[in-house]
């Protein structure tokens, strides 16, 4: 059972990560980036919170997949096609990190990589 931790403004609660397990092909992911950033190239990759411009994909960090995926592995980092993702739900990992995890559509993953992308990362197809 997990602990309940309350602080001022939030609730959390203290999870193992490692005692998450995803169903079916299930993937969960955290470290999405959802603020307004700048590549490499200078260009404004604008926030889409709650409006229509901004839309992009976004990359999420593989915590946990389930028995039946075979594309995607615990440590990869996924490129998921915009909105294709739960909304989080905020955890604390045994260390006490604070951590906002969600579940990505398997369908909707476009890219996989075993290294944390860049904005500044050009693919080769």
């Amino acid at each position: 059972m997990a602990e309940e931790i309350q602080t001022t403004q939030t609730t959390y609660f203290a999870i193992d990560v490692g005692n998450i397990t995803a169903i079916k092909d299930w993937i969960i992911v955290s470290d999405m980036q959802f603020d307004e950033r700048q590549s490499a190239g200078g260009i404004v990759l604008l926030n889409d919170n709650g409006t229509d411009e901004g839309i992009r994909a976004r990359w999420g960090y593989v915590r946990t997949v389930g028995p039946e995926q075979e594309d995607v592995s615990v440590g990869q980092w996924v490129l998921v096609d915009h909105g294709r993702w739960t909304r989080g739900v905020e955890i604390k990992d045994d260390t006490g990190e604070e951590m906002v995890i969600r579940r990505v559509d398997p369908k909707d993953v476009m890219m996989v990589s075993d290294e944390e992308p860049t904005d500044s990362v050009t693919f080769r197809v």
